[in-house]
């Protein structure tokens, strides 16, 4: 078949497929089809909260032209086209967090290193390890093989020093190491991006001055730490956290050069940490365009070949739940795939308990940190994810997806620029306001569940135990930082219905009354069952009632409610409606709401009309708040 022949059927099939769409959605909005436009596959078009285009296909009419191979600009497909396609991505720990016996962190490192652990993470100074703790800690680590990142706040240089010294004494004992620059240091100087989350650390002369002396270091050492997740964990969107990183970059880059280091120099004190979220597809997208805008800005600065960004991942803080804790191992599954096919350096992968006071969860935290670090060895060793570099070149959904990150980061950097760089932007509110902004976006959707967190606004569990004293205060600051988790508000309802719970013998209770046959009530019986458990308020259904039989009055004594739901059909709601609100009314009932819309009750006024209405639409954080209000106080409203 000619080429030309097969466009012409590519285009036949692609109209064909558009009028399938136009029959559809004509069909469920009860429209005529030509209504809808040339384009009817639009209205099936979904945007992010970073303002990108989701389509709901993707065909070879998106294709766009093949990107450099790896280890070539822009490096969108890697920076590296050597990286070793047997070990993949390096799996990171974190070690040294409140901890002060050395012999015990270095156990716990050795440990690691056995069983899979290809990178290290070491906590220090405060309520850490102790700074001078840092070469019994380290003994008998191989640092040529073991990337070490540092995470010492303000302490950041004497534990620069420590390392140096310890680095020096290795090389004069001849340590069998012959390429120093094998041996691979990240000190992890954040101070721009500490300046935005409020993390405790150092000023930005002081980490510019470790950044001059890591240059000049044999080993390869990266003094600065562009900490992306300082934007993610309050609330930023992908593209956001890109561009925000990327100002922060660029402002690091001034600063190294008015120093006296040279561009290739200064982006070589560079390395990045962004958040890796359950959303896989978004995840591969943001490190694929990651690295190029940052290839664009070295291009601009004139060092093409020192533009490869240095990725660090870490699986968002903010995703996870303090609820049904679990579901938080999905979630990092989840997010090391998107990292890892993404192209990320490193990957971290938070315990799923990290949101609880320790112990909460009933699990050591040696097994949950094992289970973090098998995640990634799961994906590694039996799913065989870094055998390929960069898998998802050529989709025409990932390469658009990547595209339009980019572009996006590129727009929010640029404005970042126009506000007066990094810092003066930072100063006048311009990147915290936008990023409440879409923090405000996400919380709404979260609130109307028109994005789903299981466990939490969507399945959730009612009979879990209560969790401990201070869990609030944990799940505000994960990993000791701030974090606007997603499911915050939810899970603040359900603490109250725990506080109930052990006051009152039982928790908040709502009456279900549904009226009609199973198969006419079901679907809405468990959406408020489903609902009103969000809340923590348990939903008690005694099955179909009838409100000329007597049913609904004993249902009510049995029950103890003081606030009922009723749950049929449309039409049912026609036929029986009014008397069954009436009759839950007359049976003691102060509050009775409705699972459906309130045009089904437009005509009906007085005891027969339900006091609201509870739809998929409505703001369920709001409405359970009221709710619970009602009940905890006993007055309705």
């Amino acid at each position: 078949m000619s080429p030309a022949s097969q466009a012409e059927d590519a285009a036949r099939a692609y109209s064909e497929w558009q009028q399938a769409v136009a029959g559809v959605l004509a069909k469920s909005r009860r429209v005529d089809a030509a209504e809808l436009g040339p384009e009817p596959q639009k209205l099936l078009d979904t945007t992010t909260y970073d303002g990108v285009t989701v389509s709901p296909l993707y065909t070879g009419r998106d294709e766009l032209p093949e990107a450099p191979l790896p280890g070539q600009f822009p490096y969108v497909r890697g920076a590296d086209a050597s990286r070793d396609v047997n070990s993949g991505w390096l799996v990171s720990a974190r070690f040294g967090q409140d901890a002060q016996d050395a012999a015990a962190v270095n156990r716990t490192v050795l440990d690691g290193l056995e069983n899979g652990v290809s990178a290290l993470t070491l906590s220090l100074g405060g309520k850490n390890l102790p700074v001078a703790e840092l070469d019994a800690a380290l003994a008998g680590v191989l640092l040529d093989l073991a990337p070490l990142s540092l995470d010492a706040g303000t302490d950041v240089a004497a534990a620069a020093q420590q390392l140096y010294t310890l680095l020096d004494a290795r090389a004069a004992a001849g340590d069998g190491v012959t390429d120093r620059a094998q041996v691979r240091v990240g000190l992890g100087a954040a101070p721009l991006t500490d300046a935005f989350s409020g993390a405790a650390g150092i000023e930005l002369d002081e980490a510019v001055a470790l950044a001059a002396a890591a240059s000049a270091r044999t080993e390869t050492v990266r003094a600065l730490t562009v900490d992306g997740t300082a934007f993610h964990n309050a609330g930023a969107g992908d593209a956001e956290e890109l561009g925000a990183a990327i100002a922060a970059g660029v402002e690091y880059l001034r600063a190294l050069t008015e120093r006296g280091l040279t561009i290739s120099e200064a982006l070589g004190q560079l390395e990045f940490r962004l958040a890796a979220t359950d959303d896989q597809f978004q995840t591969i997208a943001k490190f694929r365009a990651g690295r190029q805008v940052w290839a664009r800005v070295a291009q601009v600065c004139g060092a093409s070949e020192f533009g490869g960004a240095v990725q660090h991942a870490v699986t968002s803080a903010a995703m996870m739940s303090q609820r049904d804790p679990w579901v938080n191992m999905l979630r990092t599954t989840l997010a090391a795939f998107g990292a890892g096919v993404g192209g990320a350096d490193s990957v971290t992968v938070l315990p799923f308990d990290v949101a609880l006071p320790a112990g909460a969860a009933g699990v050591s935290k040696s097994f949950s940190e094992r289970i973090a670090r098998n995640t990634q060895l799961l994906l590694l060793e039996e799913s065989h994810l870094g055998r390929v570099l960069d898998p998802g070149a050529g989709s025409w959904y990932v390469e658009q997806l990547t595209e339009e990150i980019a572009a996006k980061a590129w727009e929010f950097f640029q404005q970042i620029e126009a506000a007066g760089g990094y810092r003066a932007a930072l100063a006048a509110g311009v990147v915290a306001d936008r990023i409440a902004a879409t923090k405000a976006a996400r919380d709404a959707d979260i609130a109307h569940r028109r994005t789903a967190v299981t466990g939490i606004n969507e399945f959730p569990n009612l009979g879990e135990a209560a969790l401990p004293a201070g869990a609030a205060e944990a799940g505000s600051s994960v990993a000791g930082v701030t974090v606007a988790r997603y499911a915050a508000a939810f899970e603040a309802l359900r603490d109250r219905s725990d506080a109930f719970l052990a006051a009152n013998g039982a928790r908040p209770r709502v009456l279900l009354a549904p009226v009609g046959s199973v198969a006419e009530h079901n679907v809405r019986t468990t959406f408020a069952t489903n609902l009103l458990a969000s809340g923590g308020i348990e939903a008690v259904n005694p099955g179909q009632l009838d409100p000329a039989d007597g049913g609904i009055a004993t249902a009510v004594k049995e029950s103890g409610a003081t606030i009922a739901v009723l749950c049929g059909t449309d039409k049912r709601y026609g036929e029986q409606g009014a008397a069954a609100v009436a009759a839950l009314r007359e049976a003691g009932i102060e509050q009775v709401l409705l699972a459906g819309p309130e045009k089904v009750f437009a005509d009906v006024e007085g005891a027969g009309r339900p006091d609201g209405f509870l739809t998929a639409r409505i703001d369920a954080v709001a409405a359970l708040t009221e709710l619970l209000g009602a009940i905890e106080t006993g007055s309705i409203k």
